[in-house]
């Protein structure tokens, strides 16, 4: 069982936000669920993977060549893959990945998570969705998706498939179960 997870190459101005990353990465690793991400080793992100490594879990990090040098590739973990494009990373993380987590973070946590909700829309997969709520950082995002449901652009069903907790192991847990009933049903598309 390996969980992706999508987060800030930032820490943001919480701390509540590291804390959170550290003890998620703390729980894949005590729970022996395996942690896939992108590679970087700064931010939430270096957290996470720093977190996980050091309490003996497994992790694999999926970063492109050329982002390596933004965002400081993670050479602390063991296995790091890198790729050429972002698209690649994408496909890569989530051939390995049973279940998908968005912890706080900006853009591209946002690019990969609607990546992931559109690719399980369009049935290229089948697994489960989460956002780690930290301090209610996903509330707005949660209200736009409402707002776009009841404007007729997004079926309530997508949006109540999301797994949305402010618990991390209430999440993990959530997204582990749910993880248990899905199938192989495509190709990635890119």
């Amino acid at each position: 069982m390996r969980i992706c997870v999508f987060l800030g190459s930032n820490k943001g101005v919480r701390p509540e936000y590291a804390d959170a990353a550290i003890y998620f990465g703390q729980c894949l690793a005590r729970d022996n669920i395996g942690l896939v991400y992108g590679g970087a080793s700064v931010g939430l992100m270096g957290e996470v993977a720093r977190a996980t490594v050091e309490a003996g879990g497994e992790v694999i990090g999926v970063i492109p060549h050329r982002i390596a040098q933004l965002e400081i590739a993670a050479d602390f973990i063991p296995d790091l893959r890198y790729v050429d494009t972002l698209e690649e990373r994408e496909n890569l993380m989530f051939e390995l990945s049973d279940g998908f987590v968005a912890i706080p973070g900006g853009v591209g946590t946002l690019e990969e998570f609607f990546t992931a909700l559109t690719w399980n829309i369009l049935k290229y997969h089948n697994k489960p969705i989460g956002l780690l709520n930290t301090c209610k950082y996903y509330d707005k995002l949660m209200e736009l998706l409402n707002f776009q449901s009841n404007e007729g652009f997004i079926p309530i069903n997508w949006i109540d498939s999301l797994i949305v907790e402010e618990d991390v192991e209430a999440l993990i847990h959530s997204v582990c179960v749910a993880s248990t009933s899905y199938q192989h049903v495509g190709v990635f598309p890119h």
